[in-house]
């Protein structure tokens, strides 16, 4: 039985398999656990085996890759429209096995054991923060029930609560009061963890080559450089700095018909923290613009007399992927005098 393409639909425990032959027949179609597929695969010679990225696939990947196979990884989105009629473990590999022998699909890059790690740290520092934000929201909730107002942003609330403290207040009863102490500790604490996950950020942007380049585009420090190394790598699986950009939902989308285009607001696809982050660090440089001149501030200048500055921010966020994309591939440093040539 030559098996040449092997189409897996993976889960938790069990993996559903189909393996096609030269002329794209199925001659296998069967369940295995982890260890039982890769016992199978390792007695195999070479093949194209492809999989949805999902949880665990990467690790998968990675073992089936040592064993000499030509793994690759899909955006599930784009197995979707091969899968037949019904939906069911067979049907999705069988979709998975056709899709991965397309000469025009979109492959996910497989990520190594640091980028896994340097993600999962991203991950966590970002629910610490959405957990701050909520501890402050709930505070402030609870103040304005007894009348109690404040500005924007966590100093006005810290403030605040040191007045409520450190002097005491009647309208408060002794439980809220407890209530308020508790969410304070907890504030501090997630405080505490953001700043040592911020730390170790930092220290790793320094360490690697290719985070310290980043940082040399204006609007990207050590949260987006190491966001970028984590989640594309060299980015060489990108053909060009269009392509990283519209990966990050950073281009127009498009609804053309006819002949005649039309371009519609931002697509916010891909990689969601990224692209948020990547917005944050341009909104960072437009605020800067005054105070260091430079060939990005003259184009920032013009652009927002003619555009919104949300406009502007995301046209900025855009080209920042873009000079990424070049240093990542060529291994360069950033150059301003080259970008006011372009």
């Amino acid at each position: 039985m030559e098996i040449t393409t092997l189409g897996i639909d993976l889960s938790k425990t069990t993996f559903h398999v189909i393996g096609l032959n030269a002329r794209g027949e199925i001659v296998l179609r069967k369940k295995f656990s982890r260890k039982q597929l890769l016992v199978f695969t390792a007695n195999r010679q070479q093949m194209l085996i492809g999989a949805e990225a999902c949880g665990g696939a990467h690790y998968l990947a990675r073992a089936l890759r040592e064993q000499g196979h030509d793994v690759r990884l899909m955006p599930a989105q784009y197995v979707k429209p091969y899968v037949k009629t019904n939906k069911n473990d067979y049907l999705d590999a069988e979709a998975i096995a056709e899709a991965v022998q397309r000469p025009t699909m979109r492959f996910v890059p497989i990520k190594t054991d640091d980028q896994l790690d340097l993600q999962a740290l991203h991950r966590v520092r970002d629910r610490w923060v959405a957990r701050r934000t909520a501890v402050m929201n709930q505070m402030r909730g609870f103040l304005l029930e007894r009348g109690i107002t404040m500005r924007k942003g966590p100093s006005h609330l810290a403030a605040q609560l040191q007045i409520i403290f450190g002097e005491g207040n009647c309208s408060f009863s002794g439980r809220t009061q407890c209530l308020l102490l508790e969410l304070k500790h907890e504030w501090d604490e997630l405080e505490r963890r953001i700043e040592e996950a911020s730390a170790e950020l930092q220290r790793i942007a320094q360490q690697d080559d290719a985070c310290s380049r980043l940082m040399e585009i204006p609007g990207i420090g050590p949260l987006v450089s190491t966001a970028l190394v984590a989640s594309v790598g060299n980015a060489i699986t990108f053909r060009k700095g269009r392509d990283l950009a519209a990966w990050l939902g950073l281009v127009p989308r498009q609804h053309s018909t006819g002949g005649r285009p039309k371009l519609l607001g931002i697509s916010k696809r891909g990689n969601e923290y990224l692209r948020r982050m990547l917005l944050h660090g341009a909104r960072s440089v437009m605020m800067q613009v005054e105070r260091n001149p430079s060939a990005l501030g003259v184009w920032i200048t013009d652009l927002s007399k003619r555009k919104h500055h949300n406009v502007t921010a995301v046209a900025l966020a855009n080209k920042m992927a873009r000079i990424a994309w070049a240093m990542l591939t060529r291994g360069s440093h950033y150059s301003a005098s080259q970008l006011a040539v372009a």
